[in-house]
């Protein structure tokens, strides 16, 4: 046998971390990684003075579960590792790597079910992990760093990028994804933002730079979101098969194909390097940033690895940091720290100048940012039907600690800023409660529940919502009338179901229930159990305010129908905590 490259896990450089990304989060590192850095980093020790002589000890095999379109480049990475004999801690490394949908993944830990059957895991973002971490009963998932990154941009096929001036005319993400659904001829595909990261982050980035352009109530967003939903894919993967194969008039002219696609530059990359001149994309990459996939490394139920697979995982990671590993990386697409990118793969994937392919990649959105858009996207794609139940009891006038403004007001404006993210198919109603406020009962319907864009005498329905909950005020020395309220607003939702529609109740109250000849806690949850159908959801959505509420009760009330519960302690936070909320009820629906 050859020499052998062997470099214990005290030794050795960190693995590249291209243009790290923080997005309002504080990335946990391994606890291996950890050794690693204090140990020797500084030392940065070539391996070939560490050789351990002509022959490995044992093995120690490692699991890798990668994005499919990493895959490719940590096999041929895993192949150099065992053709060359790299060891760790004496052993020979054995990895083996499977491409694996990051969203599929999530799904798996996020379900916490099981041992997962690997233990390294590369997404194509940080956003999986988030979501991930989001989860009480999710699997662990520690991030030790990123190892390769790819912006975002747009793809156009040779003829369309050339109307569009490609490559001297630049754009920004709204001038650019309004220009081309402008024309009729030209037809643009993306994947789905609720399973796709190049989806999510684009569509993130368009919203932002129509809020940007002036867009402050959402609806070109939205309008952009609407017809982007026509034309989505499941999965990256699938959206380049959509792409025009060629420049005949039968594949332009058929209306399955696409002429231009939101795509990463390493998906651009290794499409053009088959493609052929004639067939390949022509990159746009927009003037106000791309946003960036990172591939974050990542130790997966790090407690329960094995002392040696940790460390075998950490070893794996610094190839990846090495000139070699950086090459390796970059011959399949990706952008590192070192070597030759952006240039040299930025121009296989169709960048030319003065095409801002070398400027910065946009600030990663935050938690926030990436949670509205989730909610738009839930609400644009699947028109939603919702009720809202607010509670109008006196307590709403208190004071929100820090804001000089009641209780009551905040919840408004709130309430009217999840307001203007509905699109004119959605159908939104509005409730409110205390106690005996219509004769016995504790609630008072408003406005119905229909199309926000029914026209209501000389306006809509959406005008006719606004001045209901602009003229929200709290009944001096109304109580909480919380279970009745409930159990009726979800017998009238249930009862006029939606097929096709996002069907939920939202119940806003500030307090626990105060009715003493209401319906018990019990007897709520026993009935709203026999009102859900898992064939026909409504999710009970409900959101408690302030320190006067059990957290536990409405946890218990909305799960008994498939909903959830949530506890703010500023009513600001709650146009973020439905869209949130929605997001998590779309995806158990779906």
């Amino acid at each position: 046998m050859g020499r052998h490259s062997s470099m214990p896990d005290e030794y050795g450089t960190a693995a590249a971390d291209p243009r790290p990304r923080s997005r309002g989060r504080s990335v946990a590192i391994a606890t291996a990684l950890v050794l690693v850095v204090a140990a020797g980093t500084a030392l940065a020790v070539r391996s070939d003075l560490l050789d351990l002589g002509d022959s490995c000890g044992d093995e120690v095999h490692l699991d890798v579960v990668a994005s499919p379109d990493v895959a490719p480049a940590l096999r041929t990475a895993a192949d150099r590792a065992r053709e060359q004999h790299i060891t760790s801690d004496g052993d020979c490394l054995d990895v083996t790597v499977t491409g694996r949908e990051s969203s599929q993944v999530a799904d798996a830990l996020r379900a916490g079910k099981g041992k997962p059957d690997y233990q390294v895991w590369v997404p194509d973002s940080d956003l999986w992990i988030e979501r991930v971490e989001q989860t009480a009963k999710a699997t662990q998932v520690t991030a030790a760093g990123n190892i390769a990154a790819s912006p975002i941009g747009i793809g156009m096929v040779p003829s369309a990028a050339k109307e569009f001036g490609w490559p001297k005319k630049t754009y920004s993400w709204t001038q650019l994804t309004g220009a081309v659904m402008a024309d009729d001829k030209l037809r643009l595909g993306a994947a789905d933002p609720a399973r796709s990261s190049t989806g999510l982050l684009a569509l993130t980035e368009l919203a932002g730079s129509a809020k940007r352009s002036g867009d402050d109530d959402g609806t070109r967003a939205a309008a952009t979101a609407k017809a982007l939903s026509q034309r989505t894919s499941d999965s990256d993967r699938q959206l380049m098969e959509t792409l025009a194969r060629d420049g005949s008039g039968t594949e332009q002219g058929n209306p399955r194909r696409n002429q231009a696609l939101i795509l990463s530059e390493q998906a651009a990359f290794a499409h053009n390097a088959g493609a052929g001149t004639a067939n390949s994309l022509d990159l746009f990459y927009p003037k106000d940033g791309s946003p960036e996939l990172n591939y974050p490394f990542s130790l997966v139920d790090e407690d329960t690895l094995a002392t040696d697979e940790s460390r075998a995982a950490v070893r794996f990671m610094t190839l990846l940091g090495t000139p070699d590993g950086r090459s390796i990386l970059e011959k399949h697409g990706f952008r590192t720290d070192g070597g030759a990118s952006p240039d040299a793969v930025a121009a296989q994937a169709g960048a030319r100048f003065p095409q801002p392919y070398a400027e910065p990649t946009a600030q990663p959105p935050g938690d926030e940012e990436i949670e509205e858009t989730l909610g738009m996207w839930t609400i644009t794609v699947q028109s939603a039907r919702i009720s809202t139940v607010v509670d109008a009891s006196a307590s709403m006038a208190n004071l929100v600690p820090g804001r000089g403004e009641s209780r009551m007001e905040v919840t408004k404006a709130s309430m009217l800023a999840a307001l203007a993210t509905f699109t004119p198919e959605d159908e939104i109603g509005l409730w409110e409660f205390s106690t005996h406020l219509d004769g016995s009962r504790d609630y008072k319907k408003l406005v119905s529940t229909e199309r926000l864009g029914d026209r209501k005498g000389s306006g809509t329905l959406r005008d006719r919502l606004t001045a209901a909950f602009t003229s929200l005020q709290p009944v001096p020395g109304g109580a909480t009338g919380l279970y009745d309220t409930t159990l009726a607003a979800y017998k009238e939702a249930t009862s006029t179901y939606k097929s096709g529609k996002f069907n939920a109740v939202v119940v806003v109250t500030d307090g626990v229930n105060e009715d003493p000849g209401s319906i018990s806690r019990g007897g709520l949850v026993s009935r709203l159990q026999d009102l859900a159908d898992p064939e026909r959801p409504v999710p009970l959505i409900v959101i408690a305010v302030g320190p006067s509420t059990d957290k536990d009760e409405i946890e218990q009330i909305a799960e008994a129908t498939g909903g959830s519960g949530h506890q703010v302690s500023d009513p600001a936070d709650i146009q973020q905590v439905i869209l949130k909320a929605i997001v998590q009820a779309g995806a158990k629906s779906s």
